[in-house]
């Protein structure tokens, strides 16, 4: 893959870009419209594979938030169209990284001497390019480390970028009026949170520290004296990618004890810690040689408040979903319901998420969750589906929900997904032993 020697980083810069990129899509309609009048059986399909690739190709140069966001959108698999989905997917692992001349260039600027001045080994490809920061391999006094370095202008240009983004995301959640402006700033403030690497050092060595008691984790080591605000050095941890284990033949039993581990570590960090990895995507998990799971990126941490917590976890209980007092006041006080409702609104809105809830909570209301359950994502796909093509929901207002429901749902499909990959049964009470 190429590497960049530049990334553009004014606004004007940046907007350009994606005017470039609305100007091919806008093609690609023209196109699919043409080809509709001589065969009116043509679908969107390879409107859509078009679309997928100009939009990925315009973000992936742009990288930082717009390319996050790509990255979000690509875990929303019974959300958008599969050839969004594969094709976003990429901005976990296939980036185009920095250049070598620009990457020393970048270093020198964050940490004041040349890598080659503190390392005693230090690769100039890197081995991994992401939507902020790419990762390279050195040596340091007999240890091998990996170094991540975000990228230049990243953090100056979220604002803008999401700025650029919103409309494309206000069309595609039907969102309406001022009170969506609540959700873009989480948003802006978690990008903002994931380009201070000084604060992704300290959340890292809290959790990892809190999470050693569970077993089949592994975790790096994280050197603050060799960090800053714009980089980051910890151990080079050895393994396969989850994306990439998961195509292999493995056992169930290596399935449930990975898996196991994952639910471990996700509810301990929501029930004991109160705020938890709310990034849950492959890119992020490697599994070892012995099948031990390996966490190596905490810059997205998201703190559960107590005032969403309790009503949250209340409603993932099946005797309060079928209470109708108490569904009603969760429902509100989640803001999934609201006062200006009208009639039609609360009616819709009550029997959309009461049916929602009742799939999606079903595995905290069993022993034991089988995961690789071909019935619960038949019936998720089954419920996105229907919606998706009501045209009903469209009318109405998109704003419903706390604004934290946006990092805390991400969190609870991306884990979804990732039990589902590894067909994993779980014991879902499991982890209340590691609670103090």
């Amino acid at each position: 893959m190429k590497s960049l020697d530049k990334i553009p980083t004014g606004k004007v810069q940046r907007a350009s870009k994606l005017v470039k990129t609305g100007v091919k899509i806008g093609g690609n309609y023209v196109k699919y419209y043409g080809e509709k009048l001589v065969n009116p059986n043509t679908t969107k399909d390879k409107l859509n594979e078009s679309n997928a690739e100009d939009i990925y190709d315009g973000l992936k140069s742009l990288k930082g938030s717009a390319l996050k966001v790509a990255q979000m959108l690509s875990m929303e698999k019974n959300l958008l169209p599969s050839a969004y989905v594969e094709k976003f997917s990429l901005s976990q692992f296939s980036v185009p990284p920095l250049s070598a001349p620009l990457v020393r260039k970048t270093f020198k600027k964050y940490q004041g001497k040349y890598p080659e001045e503190i390392f005693d080994k230090f690769s100039k490809d890197s081995v991994n390019a992401a939507s902020i920061g790419q990762v390279h391999k050195a040596e340091k006094d007999g240890k091998t480390l990996a170094v991540k370095i975000q990228y230049p202008g990243v953090a100056d240009s979220i604002s803008s970028d999401l700025a650029l983004v919103k409309p494309v995301a206000i069309k595609m959640f039907n969102l309406q009026g001022k009170d969506s402006e609540k959700y873009f700033k989480e948003v802006e403030n978690k990008l903002i949170e994931e380009t201070n690497y000084t604060l992704e050092v300290q959340q890292s060595k809290e959790i990892t520290e809190a999470c050693q008691k569970i077993p089949n984790l592994l975790f790096p080591k994280y050197y603050e004296e060799l960090s800053s605000e714009k980089i980051i050095t910890m151990d080079w941890m050895v393994g396969e990618h989850l994306s990439e284990f998961v195509q292999k033949p493995f056992t169930q039993e290596t399935g449930d004890k990975l898996g196991q581990a994952l639910w471990d570590f996700y509810m301990f960090q929501m029930h004991g810690l109160r705020k938890v990895h709310a990034d849950p995507h492959p890119g992020n998990f490697l599994v070892s040689k012995d099948h031990q799971l390996i966490a190596i990126d905490f810059g997205c941490i998201k703190e559960v408040p107590e005032s969403f917590y309790t009503p949250y976890f209340e409603l993932a209980k099946s005797e309060v979903i079928n209470d109708e007092a108490q569904f009603m006041e969760k429902m509100y006080a989640l803001e999934i319901l609201r006062k200006d409702d009208s009639p039609e609104e609360l009616k819709f809105f009550k029997a959309l998420f009461k049916e929602m809830l009742t799939i999606f909570t079903a595995p905290f209301n069993q022993e034991y969750f089988d995961f690789g359950s071909d019935e619960f994502w038949n019936r998720i796909a089954a419920l996105s589906e229907q919606y998706s093509g009501d045209k009903t929901i469209r009318k109405m207002n998109g704003n419903r929900g706390s604004k934290h429901f946006l990092y805390i749902n991400r969190t609870f499909f991306g884990l979804y997904n990732l039990l589902h990959d590894l067909k994993a049964k779980v014991e879902v009470n499991h982890f209340q032993k590691y609670l103090d």
